[in-house]
């Protein structure tokens, strides 16, 4: 195969990896390396869901500080109360991570991770609400 090349590429718009990452299902799934936050488990995809620590019942947000990655027993077993009323312990306070972050983190996982099914939910990167 041969292909031609540019001698010359210009750089028009530098993006900064260090601006926060945005807040979809995969995102959170990735900063919490695919582990439930109460038990610690390594789930399969589809047994993760995702946790409001404040529910939003009580007027919790979609925001980073607020969701963690949980495995469906332990999210049941939460049900709509704190993780301190339901017995839980968080195994790490949840960070806002960067783009950088997520991009380290996801170098762990090879492209093939995630079953090719999943490519097809419209929900998967789209931006959770606030």
């Amino acid at each position: 195969v041969s292909l031609r090349l540019p001698a010359i590429v210009a750089l028009k718009r530098y993006v900064s990896l260090e601006r926060p990452a945005p807040l979809t299902r995969f995102n959170l799934f990735l900063r919490d390396g695919f582990r439930c936050a109460y038990c610690g488990g390594k789930q399969a995809v589809e047994e993760l869901t995702f946790d409001h620590l404040v529910p939003r019942a009580r007027g919790g947000t979609s925001r980073w500080e607020n969701l963690v990655a949980a495995c469906r027993a332990c999210n049941g077993r939460k049900g709509d109360r704190t993780p301190a009323e339901a017995g839980l312990t968080l195994n790490v306070r949840p960070p806002r991570p960067t783009q950088a972050a997520l991009n380290r983190v996801g170098r762990r996982y090879p492209p093939d991770y995630l079953h090719h099914s999943w490519a097809d939910l419209a929900y998967w990167d789209a931006e959770l609400e606030g």
